[in-house]
């Protein structure tokens, strides 16, 4: 489980293609202090750590071909910044939303302008998950938890502050780049308690 607070920006060493999707190698300040198998999210995306370097705070993930279908992680380089994020410990706070790393889908950037000294961010909303977003409800934008200021059939507009712009990946926002979606863990339950009814026994 995350919070969408990102906790510092890495460097995309390489990503490498194999047999079962690809290897993604990472340069995080935390480095030193993972251990094997801790999960990290990447742009939003749940990974296990499966090598370590504490030395050159290198960091190495194995993302499946299912990782690479839903998610942005394939259209890395070398050079690239991600958002990182460590799970939330649990007497740790919960400062964003709940958030688990499973990407719903990737959409793409259609306005990033500057407006005073904030960022006005406009990205397209897919047809099939517009119903979970809600005017004033939190959304999961490349891991960093964000709140819906405007929302229109197609898309949705979030406000962002030069705090936010200064430590993620959004100060590398353009028209057109592609970012990790993950819409509110809550309205996914509901709709499916809903549609399973009313005192009918367990859901499936």
């Amino acid at each position: 489980m995350f919070t969408g607070i990102v906790e510092s920006c890495g460097t995309v060493a390489a990503l490498k293609p194999v047999a079962t999707g690809a290897r993604l190698l990472v340069l995080a300040d935390f480095a030193g202090e993972l251990s094997m198998g801790e999960s990290v999210a990447v742009n939003g995306a749940c990974l296990t750590a499966t090598a370590i370097d504490p030395e050159t705070g290198a960091v190495a993930f194995d993302l499946l071909a299912e990782t690479l279908r839903v998610t942005n992680l394939g259209d890395l380089a070398a050079g690239d910044s991600v958002n990182l994020e460590r799970a939330l410990p649990a007497n740790g706070r919960l400062s964003g939303h709940f958030v688990q790393g499973h990407v719903d889908t990737v959409s793409e950037i259609l306005e990033w302008e500057p407006v005073g000294r904030d960022h006005r961010l406009t990205v397209a909303l897919p047809a099939e998950f517009a119903r979970y977003a809600i005017r004033k409800g939190s959304i999961c934008v490349d891991g960093v938890s964000l709140t819906v200021a405007d929302l229109a059939d197609d898309r949705f507009t979030v406000w962002i502050i030069p705090h936010t712009v200064v430590v993620t990946n959004l100060c590398a926002a353009a028209p057109g780049k592609r970012v990790n979606l993950e819409f509110d863990l809550l309205a996914k339950y509901l709709e499916r308690l809903a549609a399973a009814g009313h005192g009918d026994g367990p859901v499936t």
